[in-house]
């Protein structure tokens, strides 16, 4: 069936004629979402998929219990950050062979920026633009503190502009509070030009956005597997680095499993070749069962579709948005942009609190912030637009206002 000749539902009637056109709908049967939940937090956490539940019995019944250390060879457990690693390249648009997924987004930055700040000596300046995510500023600041470079936070989207020879910006590609896609090849353009450097952070991204970041110059990003991948709870993170910039990079994280022969037992540290250099210590073996499973609800997707989805969810929202007369910091309509939409509200932590009493499940960020995951992979237009239904009636009917949604939870 066709999609309908609307640029996005405007209706129930019409968001389910979206859904029997939705060359996604098959995917939704691989996720295990409560009936009684719309689960728009999908950017936060995605939900269990069927094969990582299995991945996972599998690792512990057979692999684990059965194998024991044997499986180190037998299931291949010391080639995983390689082999999801390849998975993962194709969704972000670069080699196989570029990528590694190992620790967490705040390891890994550490490790990335240590790296090329080594390289680049003590001219290099580390920037980060006021209102990144929290982890990344952290991170960074520390570690210009450790080994004395210099750090530089500027205004929001002057980042390239404030760039100099040597210097190192760490830049989300998707802003996690409005869901703002940054222009990847423009801004690499640019850094190239002042001699600079980018690290883009991927959290927000990968799973939701058609990346193409060979074709667009980049070189260098982080990211994260436990949001629009699903890889569950604390799944581990990822590093990219082209093929091309990795020889001169040693990592200050100079782990065994990053060793050229890690089986040798050397005194004396002698860096892996490419990005596996990059992996430390020994690998989470059930959190990447768990993510090796997720990834399989991508085979045989089309990016292009995953992220048609997305804008259309997210179109149909702004739009139901302005009528009710409230405010939104993400893309307007028609205009490219991550995952999520955002909307602004004075009492934004009850109206989520009212939402997530009628089982629609979505979050908060400080101070005023409500944000609207849009997976596609597992949400059907018919879901969200009666999610927006059920805003509408909380609004009108000034629900939010119950002393018990006044009580902040400590994950908010």
């Amino acid at each position: 069936m066709s999609m309908p000749t609307n640029p996005f539902p405007t209706s129930l009637e019409e968001a389910v004629a979206y859904d029997l056109a939705d060359p996604l709908a098959d995917v939704r049967s691989a996720f295990l979402v409560p009936d009684e939940v719309t689960y728009l937090v999908g950017h936060s956490l995605g939900p269990a998929t069927n094969l990582s539940l299995a991945a996972l019995r599998d690792t512990t019944d057979i692999e684990w219990r059965t194998g024991l250390v044997g499986s180190w060879n037998s299931a291949e457990w010391i080639d995983m950050p390689s082999l999801l690693g390849r998975q993962i390249a194709k969704l972000i648009g670069v080699p196989s062979d570029d990528v590694v997924v190992c620790d967490s987004v705040s390891v890994n930055l550490f490790k990335l920026v240590g790296a090329l700040l080594r390289e680049r000596g003590s001219d290099a300046r580390i920037i980060i633009e006021a209102g990144e995510f929290p982890t990344d500023q952290y991170i960074l600041e520390r570690l210009a503190q450790q080994v004395g470079a210099r750090f530089a936070r500027v205004a929001c989207g002057s980042g390239t502009l404030a760039m100099e020879n040597g210097d190192i910006l760490v830049r989300s590609l998707v802003d996690y509070r409005s869901a703002e896609v940054a222009e990847v090849r423009q801004m690499e353009i640019d850094a190239e030009r002042k001699g600079g450097t980018i690290v883009w952070d991927l959290s927000h991204a990968t799973g939701v956005i058609d990346l193409k970041l060979a074709d667009e110059g980049a070189r260098f990003a982080v990211g994260c597997t436990y949001k629009y991948l699903n890889g569950g709870p604390g799944a581990p993170a990822f590093i990219y680095v082209r093929h091309d910039a990795i020889a001169d990079l040693q990592t200050p994280l100079a782990g065994w499993l990053g060793h050229a022969d890690p089986f040798a037992f050397s005194d004396t540290y002698e860096a892996a070749e490419g990005v596996q250099r990059f992996v430390a210590g020994t690998p989470p073996i059930l959190s990447m069962a768990a993510l090796k499973g997720a990834l399989h609800a991508f085979d045989g997707l089309n990016p292009c579709d995953v992220e048609a989805k997305s804008q259309r969810l997210g179109d149909m929202c702004l739009s139901v948005f302005s009528r009710l007369g409230l405010q939104s910091p993400s893309p307007p309509i028609g205009q490219r942009r991550g995952g999520h939409v955002s909307l602004i509200h004075d009492h934004g932590y009850a109206v989520s609190r009212a939402l997530a009493k009628r089982g629609i499940k979505t979050d908060f960020r400080t101070p005023d912030t409500i944000r609207f995951g849009l997976s596609p992979l597992f949400l059907s237009y018919s879901d969200v637009w009666r999610a927006l239904e059920i805003l509408e009636e909380i609004l009108q009917t000034n629900r939010y206002l119950d002393a018990e949604f006044s009580v902040r939870l400590k994950v908010t």
